[in-house]
């Protein structure tokens, strides 16, 4: 995804196409309800862990949308703040 981003990135300057890449952690939706119940850490334990309102996300991807085609957000991370893991993918 990453070198996609960038490649369209530098591709679509002369169209005035602008792209960035969000990368979401685990934001409070139903389709990680277990993350909240606990997932398998690294450490072989179950553990709960933290998610964010879905509206961080939201306002991240608004902000994103909304610049002007001078200026990009090339990549941005939104996440809970006490994840275990940045980028575990």
């Amino acid at each position: 995804m990453t070198g996609l981003t960038r490649s369209l990135s530098l591709d679509g300057r002369n169209y005035n196409i602008a792209c960035g890449q969000i990368d979401i952690g685990n934001a409070a939706t139903s389709r990680n309800e277990d993350t909240a119940r606990g997932r398998l850490q690294a450490t072989g334990r179950v553990e709960a862990e933290p998610r964010m309102d879905v509206e961080h996300v939201a306002r991240g991807v608004v902000y994103m949308a909304t610049l002007p085609l001078d200026a990009n957000v090339q990549f941005m991370t939104v996440m809970a703040t006490k994840m275990p893991y940045i980028g575990r993918g």
